[in-house]
């Protein structure tokens, strides 16, 4: 509970930010109007299923739990039928963006169920990174785990290409014997196109 209050103070002295913390994830979840859209940020795997137990016990029928972790999708598909049977919504939602993303929004790939997207919608065409040319990086992916898969081909590019410089950058310092100067260089100029 320490966390929760340090958190809450630190939002009142960065501008009284409207932060409410709860020490019990019932007093929490009783806290939410109706229907409840409880979006969740926790290690993959077992948290996510523990937390949904903690949860779900205090919800009702129509809320909706919005796992916003990288998670694999076919234990995103496993939730969302086990919520359903509960009478719950559930999302699985890709989130990209790190440090960035945290501060001028992330691009969100959110999959599951239609009606639950449509609850948090609005939200999150706000909350997306916004791109001059084609608006917000959020888009309803499909059903099942689906958001949960293009985040993790996602991920797989983007490692990708890290590899990619990583080992570019090795044989231009290794074989090509390139300065710490001259490798600035060339990365700074491919920095600027393709």
């Amino acid at each position: 509970t320490s966390k929760v209050d340090e958190t809450v103070e630190r939002a009142k002295k960065e501008g009284d930010l409207p932060l409410y913390g709860f020490h019990d994830p019932e007093s929490f979840v009783k806290s939410i109007q109706k229907p409840r859209v409880i979006i969740m940020l926790v290690k993959a795997g077992s948290p996510v299923d523990q937390t949904i137990k903690t949860l779900s016990a205090y919800l009702e029928k129509g809320d909706c739990i919005i796992d916003g972790g990288n998670e694999w999708y076919e234990n995103t598909e496993r939730r969302e039928k086990a919520m359903a049977e509960l009478g719950l919504l559930y999302l699985g939602m890709g989130v990209s963006g790190g440090e960035e993303g945290a501060r001028n929004g992330p691009s969100m790939m959110p999959g599951g169920s239609f009606e639950a997207f449509k609850y948090i919608e609005d939200i999150l065409l706000k909350v997306a990174a916004q791109v001059p040319d084609s608006g917000p990086c959020v888009t309803y992916i499909g059903k099942g785990g689906s958001g949960n898969f293009v985040k993790m081909v996602h991920n797989g590019i983007e490692y990708g290409d890290m590899q990619l410089i990583a080992e570019a950058y090795d044989v231009l310092k290794s074989v090509g014997k390139l300065s710490n100067d001259e490798l600035h260089s060339v990365f700074a100029e491919w920095n600027k196109g393709e």
